[in-house]
């Protein structure tokens, strides 16, 4: 858990490009993520069913474990939504910010960073420090409570530490992954000393740090398989391609219009990179919705695809702006993430597969400056 947080910090501050790319959707990273809840998930409804065979009891923690990773790895991959490609329902288009079909970006932001480190303090650093008192821990097991071994402890104190100073942009992706492996670790080693019976561990010493490599090998090697697969374009009908660039060309002309009417000004500050629909809500850019791009419902795009800026694939388009300091580098565009539903695009330029427009790119001032 330490060595991918140390990891990041070092890809971080040497290649920020690289690392910016590890951390988007679809990316090893993500699915790694996703594999080490999901993991987790299968340990821990593991360790209840041989709980709950030895003692007869209700394993009711470690069952709850197991349900809430299952949950978080779900929504980690939007309930199937970029695997399969589906749009999700209205309420999620207009409520959710990353127009995903997911719960925990519905939540109010402050609220849910709150319960996330709340989690990782409880579970991860608290939790198995009281098992060190010996009234606690048997008052703990009395209860049905199951902590995480202590050896995990530093690496959730890590995970902690980050979130919360937030050295670098993205240091959640990290932390979320580093989180999933502890949840995953934990069950594992708990599923593992339940074994042979309730009392008998084979989860210390040299064995149980085995077992944590070989989980962190498999978890790894899950995700970098998963976006390897990602990567390979995904069948799609000249027909997706056509509408996609048919209908950027249409919200180009509607940024031009607009800016025939403000002195030629395109209305987008330096530094934004948003989704369309937040765009559009966050300034008030109403004129996306009346214009040649609204028209293009009367030759066949569906009506939600219009209001909430869908792309054929059923993803957000995008809006990017980038200046360099001396603003003698300019590139403002409009992009899709394409047929194979990933984002292939650096700061300054849409690449295949993505497609796109431009809005501004030049290497020289101009009069189309953004503002």
């Amino acid at each position: 858990m330490i060595v991918i947080a140390a990891t990041a910090h070092i890809v971080n501050g040497a290649d920020p490009d690289r690392f910016y790319q590890m951390v988007q959707e679809d990316e090893a990273l993500e699915w790694a993520t996703f594999w080490a809840f999901l993991l987790a998930a299968g340990a821990n409804v593991l360790a209840a069913i041989r709980l709950a065979r030895g003692t007869r009891g209700l394993p009711w923690f470690v069952a709850g474990l197991g349900l809430f990773c299952f949950v978080v790895a779900m929504e980690e991959i939007s309930w199937g939504q970029r695997v399969f490609g589906y749009r999700p329902p209205v309420y999620f288009l207009e409520n959710n910010y990353q127009q995903e079909f997911n719960f925990h970006n519905v939540i109010e932001s402050d609220f849910r960073q709150d319960i996330f480190v709340g989690l990782i303090a409880a579970y991860g650093c608290v939790l198995p420090l009281m098992m060190l008192i010996g009234p606690l821990a048997r008052g703990i097991r009395r209860v049905g409570i199951i902590a995480p071994p202590t050896l995990l402890a530093p690496g959730f104190a890590v995970a902690l530490g980050i979130y919360i100073d937030y050295p670098w942009r993205f240091a959640g992706e990290v932390v979320e992954l580093i989180v999933g492996l502890g949840f995953l670790f934990a069950g594992g080693l708990c599923a593992t000393q339940l074994a042979t019976g309730a009392g008998k561990s084979r989860a210390s010493g040299w064995r149980g740090g085995v077992r944590i490599l070989l989980l962190l090998g498999v978890t790894l090697c899950l995700g970098v398989a998963n976006a390897a697969l990602s990567q390979v374009q995904r069948a799609s009908s000249p027909e997706a391609v056509r509408a996609a660039e048919r209908e950027l060309e249409a919200m180009k002309n509607d940024f031009f219009a607009v800016a025939e009417q403000q002195d030629g000004l395109i209305p987008v500050r330096c530094g934004l990179h948003k989704r369309l629909y937040t765009f559009v809500e966050s300034y008030d850019k109403r004129f996306l919705e009346h214009g040649e791009f609204a028209a293009l419902t009367s030759q066949g795009l569906p009506d939600e695809r219009a209001a909430f800026f869908i792309d054929p694939w059923n993803d957000p388009y995008w809006i990017r702006s980038r200046c360099s300091k001396d603003r003698s580098r300019r590139s403002v565009f409009l992009y899709s993430f394409g047929p194979n539903r990933r984002r292939d695009s650096n700061k300054w330029e849409h690449r295949p597969d993505d497609l796109g427009v431009y809005l501004i790119r030049t290497d020289e001032p101009s009069a189309t400056a953004p503002r």
